[in-house]
């Protein structure tokens, strides 16, 4: 399949019209349709070659999009096309695919009620489901990401299957008004560009905690799943095992812990941008420099993980840490990381 080289405002993907049934070519044809019509198939072709899209393909796609109701076909010779008015072509083909999702949806709680039905009807009842192998571990952490209708807490530790994936569905999460509560282990933070990372998505409305250690990996949807890694071995990834556990009093065992060791953990105070600021400009303001140096100093990082974290020399960094110090008071790094906390506490989760 072929691609326009482009992406809409705010980079933004363009092909969003995959839920009215339209695939990247067909909303490419009838885009160029939009803008140019009427046109003869060989006026889209010269158009559509700027975008990718091959000749030879083009008969097809218009047939299709005359099918669906986008486009209409002059009885001239060459035949001439034109794109239906989107408000008109695109909302019937809408209101099909949300009365197919309605219906979906209806079937997806059917099986969820025969399901639970026989879970409860088990003797002794469904606590934990054992999955085994890389993929398949893989599978169920990207469902449990994804499915969190209110809340998603996780307990951030190595290994990391899916970073870029993660990222992704916590960015969805959120957009959908879903709370996301994230403990990092201070091993993460000390990663190089790990800071920058949590910024992002603290930015993006994550709330973000720090503790030295964590004693698993943890992922909670809400209150009906959790996800728990026994086993990863990079060289097998066959061996790879985690726990899938349902509503019982293991799965209420392990919110209180998170909820406790949330009670610990130290936040990351590192404020969202301004309205319309960037990232860059940020990062040169001295009053920001002075929270991310407040809140690695929280996490317990070295001088030389601190450095990396701002881009900076292990000097700079120690010559940063001593006038922190000496402007607080402070006696030690880690009582002037509380101290300035204290006095410049983070935005509340």
């Amino acid at each position: 399949m072929t691609r326009p080289p482009h992406d809409g405002p705010g980079g933004r993907a363009r092909h969003a019209l995959a839920a009215a049934g339209l695939t990247p070519d067909e909303e490419t044809v009838y885009e160029l349709l939009v803008d140019s019509s009427p046109a003869t198939a060989a006026r889209v072709a010269s158009l559509g070659a700027a975008a990718g899209l091959r000749p030879e393909v083009l008969p097809g796609l218009l047939a299709t999009l005359e099918a669906k109701g986008l486009v209409t076909r002059s009885a001239d010779e060459p035949p001439r096309y034109a794109a239906v008015a989107p408000e008109v072509a695109l909302d019937v083909l809408l209101v099909t695919a949300e009365r197919q999702l309605a219906q979906a949806r209806e079937r997806a709680a059917e099986l969820e009620r025969a399901y639970q039905r026989r879970v409860t009807e088990e003797a002794p009842p469904v606590v934990v489901e054992v999955v085994t192998g890389h993929r398949a571990v893989q599978q169920r952490q990207a469902q449990i990401q994804r499915g969190a209708s209110h809340q998603l807490r996780v307990f951030s530790k190595p290994p990391y299957f899916d970073p870029p994936g993660s990222v992704v569905a916590q960015h969805e999460l959120l957009a959908r008004g879903v709370t996301v509560r994230m403990i990092y282990e201070r091993a993460f933070v000390d990663r190089i560009g790990a800071l920058r990372q949590i910024e992002t998505m603290i930015e993006a409305g994550q709330q973000a905690r720090v503790l030295p250690s964590l004693p698993m990996k943890l992922y909670l949807m809400d209150d009906r799943f959790a996800l728990l890694l026994l086993r990863h071995q990079p060289d097998d990834p066959d061996a790879d095992a985690a726990l899938i556990v349902h509503p019982s009093g293991l799965l209420q065992a392990l919110s209180r812990l998170f909820e406790g060791l949330w009670q610990r953990a130290l936040p990351l105070g590192l404020r969202p941008s301004a309205p319309g600021s960037t990232s860059p400009s940020r990062t040169r303001q001295p009053g920001h420099d002075d929270e991310r140096l407040i809140a690695l100093l929280l996490a317990g990082l070295t001088d030389e993980a601190i450095a990396r974290q701002l881009g900076i020399s292990h000097r700079t960094a120690e010559r940063r840490i001593a006038d922190l110090t000496s402007r607080l008071g402070a006696h030690t790094r880690f009582q002037a990381g509380v101290q300035a906390a204290f006095r410049h506490p983070p935005a509340t989760d």
